[in-house]
């Protein structure tokens, strides 16, 4: 299992406990981060979602970030199949 992974399980099992750095790490894993304006971007394919930068996020951008990551993954998946 790797970094990536073992992250995304620590944050779908305890969302409200990721730290700043390990939330970006992760948006990093998948997508970029544009900085700007009041709140920086986080940008995976068509996703746009914006974050509040605070130790630790709060739990509602890190289920948004799990929700976009399953989706991705499942069309992934169906892309693969064909």
């Amino acid at each position: 299992m790797s970094i990536t992974q073992k992250l995304l399980e620590k944050a779908r099992r305890n969302p409200r406990n990721l730290s700043r750095e390990e939330f970006e790490s992760l948006v990093r894993a998948y997508g970029y981060i544009e900085e700007g304006g009041k709140h920086p971007l986080t940008i995976i394919d068509e996703y746009t979602l914006p974050y509040k930068r605070e130790n630790p996020i709060k739990a509602c951008y890190t289920k948004e970030l799990i929700t976009v990551i399953d989706s991705i993954k499942k069309r992934s998946r169906k892309r693969n199949r064909k």
